[in-house]
């Protein structure tokens, strides 16, 4: 008779605040947390901005719009040569930009299709070794950035474990894709530069930024699909459902959120990556990235360049914040739902 008025006590008291602490400590948790933002987030942020504006709007709108050649007449040896010297720093920004979305779009593609198959595996099938995998997916969060770099140059450096394989490798430049004419071929399309191997190369870029980032999407999904178990993956399975068919419309539609979550924060380590993409890339301007970009510029002493690529990163970074944040409410909501489903 005692055991039920017990159990439903303590139905009650889940989901209840914790007993108020003393005014005086709530108040000065929220200061620190508060100074704390201030200083490292909010402070460094504007300062970005205020530095890519302080010569005002058209020195910021040069960083990455030459002024045109019909300008070039009438000006001195010098101003020529200024001129010219700021054409060839636009586009080696805007060659870094693309590259770096290039590389995320790669990058995030190949983490999706990762982090589906992972977190399948670990939570809907009994798994041997489950503890393993869940420690080598987890391994790039306690490896240094320059670590992953240095171990694929100790890979697929010349010297390397398959460094006769890798140096022997020959791939298009995606972005010499060039439009030559019939005349040469259906369908007249063509690369016209090629890369030899994988180290100081693109290509590195792209195997480093998949090791640092392949962990989000899959840590993202593991402990939603793990709450949310495979009752309702069985009952349509009873009914008839093919695996694909499951997948698409019972499995995909459950964790669509956690997915994005993923996804958001997949991208954003992607654009803000340095230390292994540093080790890999060779420092070859053919391969910087916008954060490899914004250290050139920064050794150059064109500090307003480099504050301008950086505010670039920094208004990306404020727009993931966004979305993440609507995400995680969008997630808070749909657990809600689903804890009101559940309860009696």
């Amino acid at each position: 008779m005692t055991a039920e008025p017990s159990k439903n006590h303590t139905a009650r008291s889940i989901g209840k605040p914790a007993p108020p602490s003393h005014p005086l400590v709530h108040r000065v948790s929220i200061a620190v947390t508060v100074i704390f933002l201030t200083v490292f987030i909010i402070v460094p942020v504007v300062n970005v901005f205020s530095q890519a504006l302080a010569k005002g709007f058209h020195a910021y709108a040069t960083t990455f719009v030459a002024q045109p050649r019909s300008m070039s007449p009438g000006l001195t040896r010098d101003e020529r040569r200024q001129l010219s010297s700021e054409r060839r720093q636009v586009e080696k920004t805007w060659h870094a930009i693309k590259l770096t979305a290039t590389v995320a779009v790669v990058v995030v593609g190949l983490n999706i299709i990762f982090g589906l198959a992972a977190s399948w595996s670990v939570t809907k099938f009994p798994l041997k070794g489950r503890s393993l995998l869940l420690a080598l997916i987890d391994l790039p969060f306690s490896v240094s950035p320059v670590i992953a770099g240095l171990m694929f140059v100790l890979l697929f450096g010349r010297s390397g474990i398959f460094g006769h394989w890798a140096s022997n490798l020959t791939w298009p430049d995606p972005f010499s894709l060039q439009w030559l004419g019939l005349a040469n071929g259906w369908p007249g399309f063509q690369f016209t530069q090629y890369y030899s191997g994988i180290i100081f190369t693109p290509l590195a870029i792209l195997a480093a930024s998949i090791f640092v980032t392949f962990p989000f999407v899959a840590r993202s999904l593991i402990p939603l699909m793990e709450a949310q178990g495979s009752d309702e993956e069985i009952a349509a399975l009873s009914l008839g459902a093919s695996g694909w068919r499951i997948f698409w419309t019972v499995t995909i539609p459950n964790v669509r959120w956690a997915l994005l979550y993923g996804v958001i924060l997949c991208t954003a380590r992607v654009f803000g990556e340095f230390g292994a993409v540093s080790v890999v890339s060779g420092h070859t301007d053919g391969n910087d990235t916008m954060a490899l970009r914004i250290e050139k510029l920064w050794n150059e002493y064109n500090t307003q360049a480099a504050f301008s690529v950086a505010s670039l990163l920094s208004l990306l970074a404020l727009i993931t914040l966004i979305i993440q944040t609507v995400i995680e409410w969008r997630l808070l909501k749909a657990s809600n739902v689903a804890i009101k489903k559940d309860a009696p």
